[in-house]
């Protein structure tokens, strides 16, 4: 049976570093070093440059992802960028990708599943070469996300940073490599604990929008924790379920870093060492969907990831949506 593979990983990132005393010492924030680092274990963030937009970084890491893998961008079938901050309301983030990096034969589109829209787009990628529909599938996660923070805000705009991810895949024919499954869902239940509630159709952009802020992120954090470290656990088990394996035969996680102490939580609950869990929380921020391709791209770059090793991917974000993947490295 052909299932897909990952044979290519990139990463972008501003150059700019905001660290948790700047936030309050600098930009007048009424937070410190001790209150975020306590609550969320962030440290740092990067914020993109005035002349940036989500497809410049979404093309840069792509680039590199590409080089991995040693495949042209015109060789391409599908470009598949999951992100809430696209640089116009349309086209598509992926249409500006596919210009810039010269993939002319590409299909391109986005995915909205704010921090899980890398996952969800992995998956469509991987049901495309399952398929037989494509065979080259560039699958991005960016997120300039300090562009629709609150800086009011200190429960929200202590968390957020901008950066890019990108996996490249092909097909897999060998029964013990690739991309075993995926799984997704969604809650649209809690559309209200994490949303953007100003600014499309329902509330269109207006003066009345502006006053109250509703252009920006607004989050109830308590309900979002508890949903998160719940349906994190729960998927993962069913990823691992799914392919006859248990929580200790992972030897790698590579989840979504929005909270460590979400991730510490579900760790916990699924009695995998937090050793086994790659984490950049401190120094990147919470990169929505950036933050899965990005991670995984930093553990690919350091060697963590060993040939037939079984890597475990979760990541939750607003709607409520969530999912998990479970590959054979």
């Amino acid at each position: 049976m052909q299932r897909s593979r990952i044979v290519g990983t990139g990463t972008y990132l501003p150059e700019r570093v905001v660290t948790n005393d700047d936030l309050s010492k600098k930009m007048g924030i009424d937070t410190s070093d001790a209150w975020i680092r306590e609550r969320t274990g962030i440290g740092s963030r990067r914020i993109a440059g005035p002349n940036e937009a989500t497809s410049d970084m979404a093309a840069a890491a792509s680039k590199r992802a590409l080089e991995m893998a040693g495949i042209r961008p015109e060789d391409l079938d599908l470009i598949i960028c999951g992100t809430v901050t696209a640089d116009m309301p349309f086209p598509a983030a992926a249409c500006f990708v596919q210009s810039k990096i010269g993939a002319k034969k590409a299909a391109a589109f986005d995915v909205s599943a704010a921090c899980a829209g890398s996952l969800f787009a992995l998956s469509i990628a991987d049901q495309y070469i399952r398929g037989g529909m494509a065979g080259k599938v560039l699958v991005l996660g960016a997120e300039l996300l300090t562009r629709i923070t609150d800086w009011s805000d200190r429960a929200t705009c202590v968390l957020f940073g901008d950066a890019a991810g990108a996996m490249v895949l092909v097909p897999e024919t060998r029964n013990d490599r690739g991309l075993l499954s995926t799984h997704l869902h969604t809650d649209g239940s809690q559309t209200s604990i994490l949303n953007i509630p100003g600014g499309g159709s329902l509330k269109p952009l207006n003066q009345d929008v502006l006053d109250r802020r509703d252009q920006f992120i607004k989050m109830n954090g308590r309900e979002v924790y508890k949903t998160a470290v719940r349906a994190l656990e729960s998927c993962s088990r069913e990823a691992l379920e799914r392919n006859g394996y248990r929580p200790q035969d992972v030897d790698r996680v590579i989840a979504h870093q929005a909270n460590l102490r979400i991730l510490e939580h579900v760790m916990k609950r699924l009695e995998i060492p937090l050793e086994k869990c790659e984490l950049n929380i401190e120094e990147m921020g919470n990169t929505s969907s950036a933050s899965v391709p990005l991670t995984l791209d930093q553990a690919n770059r350091a060697g963590r990831l060993k040939d037939g090793d079984l890597v475990l991917m979760m990541a939750i974000g607003g709607g409520m949506a969530w999912g998990s993947a479970l590959v054979k490295w």
